[in-house]
């Protein structure tokens, strides 16, 4: 069966990682994604941000190539009456335009929703900016986390407020970007209408604060920082030292789970304590909980505990590197490759029954190596 979306075009004003994550998530899905690059910065900025391995002479970084996979790349300079007339032509013959301009950028650049949809009145206009669309600041992932909440409950109890090691406010705007954007499709395809929907990355990051929020919103519990424990289970992110260093660690979310695991620990009784009873007293008494269940730990090997943990159905798992987590089975279906190469992760993670198996998906593309055949298209 052919990719679902093998008919739509989809325009990309976007850099960095929350636009073209969305660009990437189509192309995956069939749709011809053609990437508009300012010739004045040469192209996204995150070409150019590589790390001290990479080949300093290509235009493809590890970064670029996060969210950059199956699309097309043309140089245009917008600003310039040429070059936008080339995007207008282009424009009139696509289906969904993904921008992220902070207020005020696009009308000046002309290409808003309102100017396009007099170029195109059923084109889609998918929008991320940082704090919403009449808020003139630039949004950044890292401020994002800092001003939202994520980087004050996140570190070891006591220590530095640390930011995510992944731009993980980018990934969540993109994700419901996405989400909007295929409520504009649907809405297209019932009323024949076009839409301008936006995403801000403020908004997406509060929104993701999920049971963290409503801790404070209902029970007036302004989360602080926790290490790895969570703040509502225990032992829910316990981590577990084995006799040989390695470390386990727990998401045990059920009575009958943590029975389970002091049988599994050898210390039947503990789960009869009367300060580990039930999940309330369990996070009560976390510390000292805690303090039984690394101690039990060390007394075994990693791989005799593990395969108890399995065995008795207890959800634990092996702290691991990236680079074991990517050589493992489970990760590789989501690993883009070509016969030469790894070149990236899928950005769309579902299955669905009725697709078959995924394309071939292109590797991301040299800056503005497809201007001949994007300019035949016009």
């Amino acid at each position: 069966m052919p990719p679902i979306f093998e008919n739509l075009r989809v325009i990309e004003l976007a850099n960095v990682l929350a636009g073209p994550s969305v660009g990437q998530f189509f192309a995956e899905l069939g749709a011809e994604v053609i990437k508009i690059e300012n010739p004045k910065t040469k192209g996204d900025v995150t070409r150019s941000w590589k790390l001290k391995s990479e080949d300093s002479n290509s235009s493809i970084s590890a970064y670029f190539s996060a969210a950059n996979s199956g699309k097309k790349s043309i140089a245009l300079d917008i600003g310039e009456q040429g070059d936008l007339s080339v995007l207008y032509k282009l424009i009139a013959k696509s289906d969904i335009v993904i921008a992220s301009y902070k207020a005020g950028d696009a009308e000046k650049l002309k290409v808003d929703y309102q100017s396009l949809k007099s170029i195109n009145s059923k084109i889609i206009y998918g929008q991320i900016t940082g704090y919403g669309d009449e808020d003139e600041r630039v949004g950044y992932d890292a401020i994002i986390q800092a001003e939202s909440g994520f980087m004050n409950m996140n570190g070891e109890p006591g220590g530095n407020s640390l930011k995510m090691p992944v731009a993980l406010v980018d990934v969540l705007a993109a994700h419901h970007l996405k989400e909007a954007v295929l409520l504009a499709y649907i809405h297209l395809l019932k009323t024949n209408e076009g839409s301008k929907v936006s995403v801000s990355l403020f908004e997406a990051a509060i929104s993701s604060l999920a049971n963290q929020a409503t801790n404070y919103l209902i029970a007036r519990h302004n989360p602080q920082k926790m290490g790895a424990e969570h703040p509502n289970i225990s032992p829910y992110g316990s981590v577990l030292k084995t006799a040989d260093q390695k470390e386990i660690l727990l998401a045990v979310g059920t009575n009958s789970q943590f029975q389970k695991l002091c049988e599994v620990l050898e210390m039947p009784e503990t789960s009869e304590d009367d300060r580990f009873k039930t999940n309330t007293l369990r996070v009560e008494n976390r510390k000292t909980l805690n303090q039984i269940l690394l101690e039990k730990a060390r007394l075994f090997q990693y791989e005799i505990l593990t395969k108890k943990l399995k065995t008795a159905q207890i959800p634990a798992g092996k702290l691991q590197s990236v680079s074991e987590a990517l050589q493992g089975n489970d990760a590789e279906k989501m690993v883009l490759k070509s016969a030469e190469m790894n070149f990236g992760l899928r950005n769309f993670a579902s299955h669905l029954s009725f697709m078959g198996k995924f394309s071939h998906l292109a590797p991301p593309p040299e800056y503005d190596q497809d201007r001949a055949e994007i300019l035949a298209l016009i």
